[in-house]
């Protein structure tokens, strides 16, 4: 075999090209290539290239989105037991207690009454670059017990 063969009938790594000579007569094979009678022997790695990251990012964005609802429900379940605890006149440092327990950490909390109702509102910011740092928030509100009932007939 000739050193120009060679270089022409094989590719890279593999066994020797076929040509449309060696094959029967009225046969052709038909093959796309990429300029050097190889294929397309490296589009699949420049593929690999390009989803892996865009698979790997949309894993993390999942991820994110799944742990801010992990702590909005976290957040609107702080707010009930706050709101549950002040309408059974539970002393605020309970209350706010109650609430940080049941909170996502770093969640500000506001507990106030307004008229009969008690209101509990808590804030928590999601941990993410840009515009991904979101801040959840919930509220929720109880019928104060010592107003609940009065005087019977």
């Amino acid at each position: 075999m000739r050193s120009s063969e060679t270089a022409r009938g094989r590719c890279p790594g593999k066994g020797p090209v076929v040509s449309d000579r060696d094959l029967p007569r009225g046969r052709h094979r038909i093959r796309a290539t990429n300029g050097d009678g190889c294929g397309d022997r490296g589009a699949v790695t420049a593929e690999a290239a390009v989803v892996i990251p865009v698979l790997v990012g949309f894993a993390m964005a999942l991820l994110w989105a799944l742990m801010a609802a992990s702590d909005q429900i976290r957040c609107v379940d702080a707010a009930r037991v706050g709101a549950r605890a002040a309408a059974r006149s539970e002393p605020e440092a309970v209350v706010l207690e109650a609430v940080r327990e049941a909170a996502p950490h770093g969640a500000r909390v506001e507990v106030g009454r307004a008229g009969d109702l008690w209101r509990v509102r808590v804030e928590a910011p999601t941990p993410g670059p840009g515009l991904l740092a979101l801040t959840l928030s919930a509220e929720a509100a109880a019928l104060a017990e010592d107003t609940v009932g009065g005087a019977g007939p």
